[in-house]
């Protein structure tokens, strides 16, 4: 399965997206799309030229379906996702749930890079990596995410031409992986249909994310999940000491009870822990 990773890794790194067919069953995804199927309903379109008018958004979806982790928590996908961003983090966060439903009569979506929700250097590292899971077929004609391949590498341009888009045709069950840094947009449905997907993302663990995981699932919903997605959540340091509550792993708040006093402790990497060693040995010497 590694091989199968870095293939991958390898069309993400060289055209800014790809597709990882049939990654769960089919019957998982229309598991998620009926829990998921009241909530539409009764969710009102976006306002706004950006999020589009003639779509439906909402996140939070742990608490919308249980199947939902199956997703967020996918070895393979986790595995790609951390081969595109652990140079520059020593954890990766989940930046994002949110289901997706794009209605007839809907105009394409204003291009854009994920990334640039962030102000920092472009071009020298990945913020994030998205994953769309189509509940429906996505195609072009229905609002199919539109793809700019390559434009990872022209960060520097804001918009290309329409007519160089690409419009995967991904079915339920398939992953669309892309780049934070791939120029992407929904696209206009101009059919008779719903197009609806679900789309997950990760990004550097020391990053603000766009949904704000610790307030969607505050630690009383949290302290259901299994720990490793309690970390993906923000349930953990970065290291060196980035996210801690009291000077401690927030993990400290999914116990029964939490202490009213605890001591700071220090979360460093090995190579700050050898110096800060170092330098402690070197001042008890100086003060011997």
């Amino acid at each position: 399965m590694s091989a199968a990773v870095d293939r991958h890794a390898a069309m993400l790194a060289r055209d800014g997206w790809c597709v990882f067919e049939r990654a769960v069953g089919p019957a998982v995804i229309a598991g998620i799309e009926t829990d998921l199927d009241e909530r539409f309903s009764a969710t009102p379109l976006c306002q706004g030229a950006f999020y589009g008018e003639r779509t439906k958004r909402f996140g939070a979806l742990l608490t919308r379906s249980p199947a939902i982790e199956c997703l967020v928590m996918h070895p393979l996908i986790l595995e790609l996702v951390e081969q595109m961003l652990l140079p520059w983090c020593e954890r990766i966060a989940l930046n994002l749930t949110q289901a997706i439903e794009i209605h007839p009569g809907a105009l394409p979506q204003l291009p854009h890079r994920d990334q640039d929700m962030w102000q920092g250097p472009k071009g020298e590292l990945e913020y994030l990596v998205n994953v769309m899971w189509p509940l429906t077929t996505f195609t072009r004609e229905n609002g199919g995410t539109r793809l700019w391949t390559g434009s990872h590498f022209e960060q520097d341009v804001p918009v290309l031409p329409e007519e160089d888009a690409l419009v995967p045709t991904v079915a339920p069950g398939d992953a669309l992986v892309f780049l934070g840094s791939t120029l992407h947009g929904g696209g206009g449905n101009a059919s008779h249909v719903l197009r609806r997907g679900v789309v997950i993302s990760y990004c550097l663990g020391w990053l603000k994310p766009f949904e704000l995981q610790w307030l969607v699932y505050p630690p009383q919903v949290a302290r259901t999940f299994r720990s490793e997605l309690a970390a993906l959540v923000g349930y953990a340091q970065h290291r060196p000491n980035l996210g801690n509550v009291e000077g401690q792993c927030p993990s400290i708040l999914l116990a029964d009870s939490v202490p009213g006093h605890l001591p700071a402790i220090d979360a460093l990497r090995p190579d700050q822990e050898e110096a800060a060693a170092l330098f402690v040995r070197s001042q008890m010497g100086e003060l011997g």
